[in-house]
């Protein structure tokens, strides 16, 4: 049984303080965008209780960069959580998840178009991420995740 409180251990301390907005990966990617004529508003309520990263107004499009730790990454996420706080980072990250597809859904359902972006996936390769969401723009696609995401 996991217990009620986190315990401090000096493995855990580099995520102290991490970023929430305008990580490296989602300034990157907003950058590529920018660079390909696209326009964006940054941290734009799209429905009840959910913001995204940044948003293309004339699109209707909502973008959520996803950190793939924070986010459950199948190719980069943990596989498995050691130490004494392995059940909590597990329900962390499975809470996380959750509020993905609740926020996916909720904007989807205000009209958006979602795209969910991996930051694996502007890491590896920053402007094939922005054309995907230029292609996305151009052919009124109602949702994409890159890559493939389950949710």
């Amino acid at each position: 049984m996991a217990s009620e409180r986190w315990t401090s251990t000096t493995k855990g301390e580099h995520l102290r303080g991490r970023r929430v907005r305008d990580t490296a990966p989602e300034v990157a990617l907003r950058h590529a965008v920018h660079q390909l004529g696209l326009r964006f508003r940054l941290h734009r309520r799209v429905a009840a209780g959910c913001t995204a990263d940044f948003v293309l107004p004339k699109y209707q499009m909502a973008v959520f960069v996803d950190g793939c730790f924070w986010h459950g990454c199948p190719e980069h996420g943990a596989r498995e959580f050691r130490g004494p706080n392995s059940e909590r980072w597990a329900a962390k990250i499975e809470q996380n998840r959750a509020r993905d597809r609740r926020n996916s859904d909720a904007a989807r359902a205000a009209g958006w178009t979602v795209v969910r972006v991996w930051e694996c996936e502007i890491r590896r390769d920053t402007e094939a991420a922005a054309r995907r969401l230029a292609e996305i723009a151009g052919g009124g696609a109602t949702s994409l995740s890159m890559p493939p995401r389950q949710e």
